[in-house]
């Protein structure tokens, strides 16, 4: 078995015709890949409540996509583009104040006063968290969610190549976001409905929720071969008391914990093993990984190379989700934020070794 990865180990070639451009015509309506066994099943979404027993949890990611794609221009009549990865102060007249990605072919100086699409203003403070850190500070003219919320772009993935659309607005969304913050979707809970979830509801499958903003960070490809050396971005999490309550009570009962999507394993293991003070987490896990909450997981497919290939892997044994990737091709499953989902199992537990 193999023990000792690089990140070529988790290339894989993916036709290009098989990234999904656009959501299925029903969010239930897409395949799944059954993948708890060692061979696959395919089978379709809506096969879900029977494959879930009883007194099973499913944990949600409830957090809300925000418009984070702002565009405008320099005093020089250079155009950028914003994609705020967080707010970082209250709505006040002193505050407004917002991390950001920029986009533009000459960076400003601190001080600059942008003018954004719209007719508000974004003043550039300086570099963010610290004097040299990856993002811009920003201060807004205004609220930034209000700003967002009339003027922002949907912050579709970069493999997705038209332009965000009304259509986009509501499906690159779950039908339970609740908290704004986040310029990804959780993109395993796409797939469900109120009838879905209704039907999971009859069938005894108890259910609780998570916060993770998910940011751009996500996308960020892993530029070192040796992946201990990769650096994950920060993303704000929270766990709320009754989530703690709800997964005590399902293990005492024998039920499952299924984690929807990769963001709530990051945010319910990072909880397990930093504790409830923690409210930010680059967790990075890997292959070796102890997981302490999780016992199945749905996901979507990911990226060649990404990290989330690794918590996969990690989570199921890497030969196994190679495998099933390799199924998954053949049997032409849609890829990525808009494609087909899979059902996993935890492999047995291995000696710890992931980056946290």
């Amino acid at each position: 078995m193999k023990t000792t990865f690089s990140l070529s180990d988790f290339d894989f070639t993916l036709p290009e015709e098989l990234i999904a451009q656009h959501p299925a015509a029903q969010r239930s309506a897409s395949r799944l890949l059954d993948g708890r066994a060692a061979a696959a099943a395919d089978r379709r979404f809506a096969d879900l409540p029977d494959l879930l027993q009883p007194g099973d949890l499913l944990v949600f990611n409830d957090t809300k996509v925000v418009k984070a794609r702002l565009f405008g221009q320099k005093s020089s009549g250079g155009k950028l583009e914003l994609l705020i990865e967080r707010v970082l102060s209250p709505s006040t007249d002193a505050g407004h104040e917002v991390a950001a990605h920029m986009k533009v072919s000459k960076k400003p100086l601190p001080g600059a006063v942008l003018q954004m699409d719209g007719g508000f203003t974004a003043t550039l403070l300086g570099r963010w968290p610290e004097a040299h850190g990856p993002l811009y500070r920003f201060r807004l003219s205004s609220d930034p969610y209000a700003l967002m919320a009339q003027h922002g772009h949907v912050p579709l993935p970069p493999y997705i190549t038209h332009s965000d659309s009304a259509d986009d607005e509501q499906r690159y969304q779950t039908v339970f976001a609740k908290h704004p913050g986040a310029v990804a979707a959780p993109t395993a809970a796409l797939h469900f409905d109120e009838a879905m979830l209704a039907q999971l509801e009859a069938r005894g499958v108890r259910r609780a929720s998570v916060t993770l903003h998910v940011g751009a960070g996500t996308f960020q490809p892993v530029k070192t071969e040796v992946i201990a050396e990769h650096t994950m971005h920060f993303e704000r999490f929270e766990v709320p008391a009754t989530t703690h309550e709800a997964i005590a009570a399902c293990k005492a009962r024998g039920g499952r914990v299924v984690a929807v999507g990769t963001t709530t394993v990051r945010a319910l293991e990072s909880a397990a093993h930093f504790g409830p003070a923690c409210k930010d987490t680059n967790i990075f896990i890997t292959p070796g990984f102890e997981f302490q909450v999780v016992d199945l997981l749905l996901t979507n497919f990911h990226l060649p190379k990404s990290t989330l290939m690794m918590l996969i892997s990690a989570f199921s044994g890497y030969a196994h989700i190679m495998a099933l990737y390799q199924h998954a091709i053949a049997q032409r499953y849609r890829f990525f934020s808009y494609g087909d989902a899979m059902l996993l199992a935890r492999q047995t537990p291995q000696p710890p070794t992931a980056q946290l």
